[in-house]
């Protein structure tokens, strides 16, 4: 069972060693509608810790400083770090000192810097960047721009990932990449003000996903889809209470990397259905291939366990993604073509185990899919 509430997952991890080289973060992705037009556009929202061990005044940026580089500094911050998808996409930067940043670490969680602030149930802020800004400050590794945004926020659904993200398991930090969806299905109520322009979201077609990534490294390759905007091709019905999920890459448990692997889960209309290799006696197995052409992104995943078998096969146009930007907790940025999107498409087979066949159980339509695909550079 996948499902599983779990608030203190969601709690801030850098604690220990962590505290010196690790990263926590918190990300909202959800769709808005133009306040004039009802146009749908996707956004995200995220808090990213890094490092607080090594505070000081002001935030600390080494990735594109060799002077610092080679004096073995480290970065230090809160970035809340907001963008949006579609032809008109962008990402907004806004750093602050861990010194001038409020943190309940316990559960529930809380995080508070300037007029920014995100807990388990809200979130707001403001970001504004001028063009002279961003190109003064490469550093900073974003867009120009200005968002505005104020939400509140109803976790639906979990996906519980089992053990390996276990108290025990994070106290040894045994995983370089942990992860956790308190809110693979969440919903979304509130507004946006991007570039001038007013957004409202709404709970009910806000396809509203959040979750946390933690630990010491990313991992590559690097993958994610996940959707709850389904519609079922056998029976033409939109599934009101589902959603899919894949994640992960080539996950390093201390210093030995496993073979290519990911997580999976599909909540559909009720029932769990996981495909995780961490719960080993489930006879849990995932090939996957990604790559790219010259317009789109492409995702070919298929998960089987012993009951049940999920064929993704998800595509996103360049034109409409990001090339989302990340500073190690060593200082390095090593994914410089991190694809990532709110426009993913695709379908989502899931087929059930029986008299020792897999049977189609249902051929799931996905649009306005969260994705992510890359790997670090050679």
């Amino acid at each position: 069972m996948a499902n599983i509430s779990d608030i203190s997952r969601n709690e801030w991890m850098l604690r220990g060693p962590l505290a010196k080289k690790g990263y926590d973060w918190w990300w909202h992705s959800f769709t808005a509608e133009n306040a004039e037009t009802g146009e749908k556009k996707p956004f995200y929202v995220e808090f990213f810790t890094c490092n607080p061990a090594l505070a000081e005044d002001e935030p600390v940026i080494v990735w594109n400083d060799p002077a610092a580089q080679a004096a073995g500094k480290r970065p230090s911050y809160l970035m809340v770090n907001v963008g949006f998808w579609g032809k008109e996409h962008g990402q907004l930067h806004r750093f602050f000192s861990l010194k001038r940043t409020e943190i309940h670490a316990d559960p529930p969680f809380s995080v508070r810097a300037g007029d920014c602030f995100c807990n388990e149930t809200h979130t707001f802020g403001s970001i504004s960047i001028t063009p002279e800004e961003a190109k003064a400050h490469p550093e900073w590794m974003c867009d120009a721009g200005e968002m505005k945004w104020d939400l509140e926020i109803d976790k639906k659904i979990a996906f519980h990932v089992g053990y390996g993200a276990s108290r025990f398991f994070r106290k040894i930090n045994a995983f370089e990449m942990f992860w956790h969806a308190e809110g693979m299905k969440t919903a979304y109520k509130g507004t946006i003000t991007l570039n001038g322009v007013d957004y409202i979201v709404r709970p009910e077609t806000c396809n509203g996903y959040a979750d946390k990534n933690w630990g010491g490294d990313f991992t590559s390759p690097w993958v994610w889809l996940s959707s709850n905007e389904l519609t079922s091709v056998v029976s033409g019905s939109k599934l009101q209470n589902s959603v899919f999920e894949v994640g992960g890459g080539r996950p390093k448990i201390y210093f030995f990397a496993l073979n290519r692997k990911l997580l999976g889960s599909f909540f559909y209309e009720g029932k769990d259905y996981e495909f995780n290799f961490s719960k080993f006696w489930t006879g849990s197995r995932t090939e996957f291939d990604c790559g790219e052409t010259e317009d789109e992104i492409w995702w070919h995943v298929v998960q089987t366990t012993l009951k049940a078998k999920m064929v993704t096969d998800i595509r996103c146009r360049k034109e409409e993604m990001l090339n989302i930007n990340y500073e190690a907790p060593n200082g390095t940025k090593r994914h410089n073509r991190l694809w990532n999107g709110g426009t993913g498409y695709g379908t989502v087979k899931l087929y059930e185990k029986k008299n020792g066949k897999f049977i189609l159980l249902d051929e799931v339509k996905t649009e306005g899919v969260g994705c992510e695909y890359g790997e670090y550079d050679r």
